[in-house]
């Protein structure tokens, strides 16, 4: 392990706020001195099959306390699933089965190591101890909280002003968050701005069951592409961890100038420093490097370089894309007099729409062949190379 000043120096990049840092101090400390790790919990629930760069923000500060030598819990909230955390939420979450919590919960175990070391990772599901819990152990853990300072949650707060309902099982969620850490004993829990409530829940719980409390230590929530709501696949601002290289390429090139300086901080492990002297340079050229790293995070060194060449070639040059789909003439398209431009592009799905078709034919958006192409029809070829805006097909004559 490093010396504790270069561990706190590495660890807080990036947080928001950590509770309390002396006791991080502390900790970090008697960690050096006794040689036990810190146990360092974040928590998941798969409510849906794939994480986003926003879920990695996390998942690269456990990194960093792996890094450092200390151990990464990666617990999959399939019990708590059940309930549905109302953090950050104006309704109520629907409920899930447990099918399909267990299916979510065995893509995040393939997803959490393309950053995480398989080797040195925990990881628990919090049903292990909470279906043991029983109807006895729940009052009980209910009886250690006042609905009061449940309610002081700022969204139960706002949704109590706007008269819209709150569960009992919503109240009950911040108890069974904070009753993970009590079963897992850690040291230090990660959570967004918007677990912060839940977090101290957990500190308070260990306290009553004689244990240290946690340290709490919050990251921000990641914009997404449109650089104003919070990254969310329901918003469809997200960049998925499992997309191909391309698409993760250009949606990261798709961001402000100013929001990828957030991200430098947040998906890389760039120091602060590095980040301060790169914004000297040219925009477009970092912006470039971030794309192909956070690329060669999830997929590897080749994918980040060929899609930064894609970009460069068929984006910044435009150039014809290396991977066109091909298909047949659709019938629909082909008369006496040859090709009918219009119906083609709607049957090859490049235009939505006959009308859309003609306006793009009309505004001179379409090429045939690398040559633009304002005609209502084309002489039959053997393949054509097609471009209608920003969409590409190749068609089989």
């Amino acid at each position: 392990m490093l010396p504790v000043s270069e561990q706190l120096t590495y660890i807080k990049k990036g947080f928001t706020e950590i509770i309390r840092e002396e006791d991080l101090k502390t900790r970090l400390e008697e960690s050096l001195k006794t040689g036990r790790p810190l146990r360092i919990k974040a928590g998941f629930d798969p409510t849906a099959p794939d994480l986003h760069l926003g879920h990695t923000v996390l998942i690269r500060k456990m990194k960093h306390f792996q890094d450092m030598g200390h151990t990464p819990i990666f617990l999959i909230g399939d019990g708590t699933a059940m309930i549905g955390d109302p953090s950050g939420r104006n309704v109520t979450r629907p409920p899930m089965t447990r099918a399909q919590i267990l299916e979510n919960a065995e893509t995040y175990k393939q997803q959490v190591f393309k950053i995480l070391d398989p080797a040195k990772t925990e990881i628990r599901f919090n049903s292990e101890w909470l279906d043991k819990l029983g109807f006895e152990g729940m009052i009980r853990l209910a009886a250690k909280y006042t609905v009061a300072r449940i309610l002081e949650r700022d969204d139960f707060t706002k949704r109590l002003k706007e008269n819209t309902p709150i569960s009992m099982h919503e109240i009950l969620y911040p108890l069974v968050q904070g009753y993970d850490s009590v079963a897992l004993k850690n040291d230090v829990e990660l959570g967004g701005t918007d677990q912060r409530f839940n977090l101290l829940v957990g500190r308070e719980l260990q306290k009553d069951d004689g244990q240290p409390p946690q340290i709490v230590a919050t990251v921000p929530l990641l914009e997404g592409l449109d650089g104003v709501e919070k990254m969310s696949k329901s918003k469809g601002n997200y960049i998925g961890i499992t997309e191909p290289p391309k698409v993760m390429f250009r949606k990261v090139m798709s961001i402000s100038d100013d929001l990828m300086w957030r991200y430098w901080e947040l998906l890389t492990d760039v120091s602060l420093a590095d980040i301060a002297a790169m914004k000297t340079r040219e925009p477009m050229s970092v912006k470039k490097e971030l794309a192909a790293r956070i690329v060669e995070d999830f997929h590897d060194a080749a994918a980040g370089r060929q899609a930064a060449e894609d970009f460069a070639r068929e984006v910044q040059q435009g150039g014809v894309p290396s991977d066109i789909e091909t298909i047949p003439l659709p019938d629909a398209a082909r008369s006496d007099k040859g090709i009918q431009v219009a119906k083609l592009l709607v049957a090859a799905g490049l235009a939505p729409s006959r009308t859309e078709a003609d306006r793009l034919l009309k505004a001179g958006a379409v090429e045939i062949n690398g040559s633009k192409w304002s005609e209502t029809t084309h002489p039959t070829g053997s393949l054509l190379t097609i471009r209608a805006g920003k969409k590409w097909k190749r068609v089989q004559a």
